[in-house]
């Protein structure tokens, strides 16, 4: 009984590194920290990024894990969802940036001015969805 307790856990750990290792080579593999770090004039601090994702992941698993809770001040439940969801944008924009879909679907268009309009009106659009699924009723069933 104890040694299947045991293997489980070891199995869970092991899964769980595997999954986290493929997670963090994903993005390191499409360069979202270098580019972050070099678009906003901040690379002596690529190290200080990369921390923050690793111990963002490991935070994440854990709360995952282990059955608990803080207590909600609205303030920072805002911040961190903004923050949460910059992050995901700058991951979701490099990984098109990396598969050069934005420089192809201007060539398709003939947009030669206004790519920045163009990136900045899917941002909003993304901002502008997931503020309706969360606050319209009827967009979201909470546990389903």
């Amino acid at each position: 009984m104890i040694f299947g307790g045991i293997l489980a856990a070891f199995i869970g750990l092991a899964s769980g590194a595997v999954v986290s290792g493929a997670v963090f080579a994903f993005i390191a593999a499409i360069g979202v920290v270098p580019r972050m770090a070099k678009r906003t004039a901040t690379e002596d601090s690529v190290i200080i990024y990369e921390e923050a994702i690793i111990w963002g992941g490991i935070l994440g698993a854990t709360t995952l894990v282990f059955d608990f809770s803080l207590p909600v001040v609205p303030v920072i439940a805002i911040i961190l969802s903004l923050l949460a969801g910059i992050f995901f944008g700058v991951l979701a924009m490099s990984l098109a940036e990396v598969l050069d879909v934005l420089p192809v679907l201007a060539g398709r268009i003939a947009v030669k001015n206004g790519m920045l309009y163009f990136v900045l009106a899917i941002a909003l659009g993304k901002a502008a969805g997931s503020l309706l699924y969360f606050i319209v009723s009827g967009f979201h069933t909470p546990g389903g």
